[in-house]
């Protein structure tokens, strides 16, 4: 499947992450943005170089990383990225065919971002998760269905 099929964020591994992180989610998340946006910079420089072998650890650094926080556009392309210089450094080609994945990598990244922290700031304020029922009070909704 092409990463750009691939959903922004699977909920659910994000929230086995969460669990299993615990108190030390947020510290994490925020190491995760620090090395994401280190790994997508090295990737990017390793681009403008023409350099395969440079693409390979921070795109498999950021592979991994995003995984784990079910960010798996992200890791897709990360993923894109380390095979492809994986291939071109074995057959000493440039990798030039990954412009546009690398273009996209910051935009996807940045965008994932948002909505990590969006869903892990502890000061937005939860809905309770429903269906066909109502969340009303009696006071609130005065006893009866509307």
């Amino acid at each position: 499947m092409p990463h750009q099929e691939t959903d922004l964020v699977n909920w659910s591994d994000f929230a086995r992450t969460r669990g299993e992180l615990g108190t030390a989610f947020l510290r994490i998340l925020g190491y995760f943005r620090e090395d994401g946006a280190k790994s997508i910079g090295a990737v990017e420089d390793a681009f403008r170089a023409r350099n395969a072998a440079a693409l390979v650890t921070p795109a498999h650094t950021l592979k991994g990383e995003s995984a784990q926080f079910g960010a798996y556009r992200l890791s897709a392309m990360a993923e894109e990225i380390e095979m492809v210089a994986r291939r071109c450094v074995e057959t000493r080609e440039s990798p030039d065919e990954l412009i546009e994945t690398v273009v996209a990598l910051r935009p996807c990244f940045t965008e994932t971002m948002a909505l990590l922290d969006r869903d892990a700031n502890p000061l937005v304020a939860r809905r309770p998760v429903t269906f066909g029922r109502r969340t009303d009070t009696p006071a609130q909704g005065f006893g009866r269905a509307v």
